[in-house]
């Protein structure tokens, strides 16, 4: 699914919100109007064929239950008011924040053609690094490094994040982020991004020693699902991941570079009803 800031009209955005969850799971118009509060189960249906609107005291439930977070919420409440607008003055004024909201927040889906980001670490940690440290050199940048990185690897990284488009130059040696979000695209760098999250997971394991405990957050918990248990844990994940990035985005004071791994995996084969009954 797109994301929301490539949407203007909020009827469209919502029909393609229900496909999405109707694809990967047992979704209903009547879960989705359960979860947003709604007593009458094909209101929302209703909504997203547009024979009725969201008013401004629905849309925030709706944003709730869809799990809307941050910047993306005031995106989708602009967007509700821009389609009920019935003045052009009115439809300007939201359009307007809406186009605000889309530049100061858009989000970079890197493709085959940016693989090389992927890479390794380095390219992600120089991205955020740079911009915080208007004026210094790769050297100083790969001192800043938690992980070892020479002052020649930070050139070459700054180098190919400012040619890919991930970096903009605009002082000597200042840089700006083009976009305020990377994303990896699933269907275009699947083997990038398993190595990707290979790489960052031995970094995990090494925080542990190299960190103290005041420095780092690492919890887990060994459960048993089934596969619905497993969808809705997955759609819990991509939600926090969302508010997570959307505080990230928010703030204003960057000091330091963090990484976050979510991570949810198999521990056991699956127990079919047959050994089961065995057991018995």
């Amino acid at each position: 699914m797109k994301p929301i800031i490539e949407y203007q009209d909020y009827h469209a955005y919502l029909s393609d919100y229900y496909e999405e969850r109707k694809r990967t799971s047992a979704f209903s118009w009547r879960e989705f109007a359960k979860i947003a509060g709604f007593v009458s189960p094909s209101y929302l249906k209703d909504v997203c064929c547009g024979k009725t609107i969201l008013s401004k005291v629905t849309m925030g439930r709706v944003a709730a239950a869809i799990g809307l977070a941050g910047y993306e919420v005031t995106y989708f409440e602009a967007m509700v008011q821009f389609g009920n607008a019935k003045t052009d003055d009115a439809k300007k004024k939201f359009l307007e924040q809406m186009h605000s909201i889309a530049l100061d927040h858009k989000v970079r889906i890197v493709d085959k053609d940016a693989f090389e980001y992927y890479d390794s670490w380095k390219n992600s940690v120089v991205r955020e690094l740079a911009p915080i440290m208007p004026g210094a050199m790769p050297g100083e940048i790969a001192k800043m490094c938690t992980q070892e990185i020479s002052a020649l690897e930070v050139r070459k990284s700054l180098a190919f994040l400012e040619r890919a488009g991930f970096l903009k130059q605009v002082g000597e040696n200042i840089y700006v982020q083009t976009e305020k979000s990377v994303e990896g695209s699933r269907e275009g760098l699947p083997l990038a991004l398993r190595s990707m999250h290979r790489e960052m997971g031995h970094l995990a394991i090494d925080s542990l020693d190299r960190f103290a405990s005041n420095e780092r957050n690492i919890t887990g918990v060994t459960m048993g699902i089934d596969k619905d248990a497993y969808e809705r844990i997955v759609r819990e994940l991509d939600e926090c991941r969302k508010k997570i990035t959307a505080i990230a985005e928010e703030c204003n004071n960057i000091k330091q570079v963090y990484r976050l791994n979510l991570q949810l995996f198999p521990l056991s084969k699956e127990v079919s009803k047959n050994e089961e009954a065995k057991d018995e």
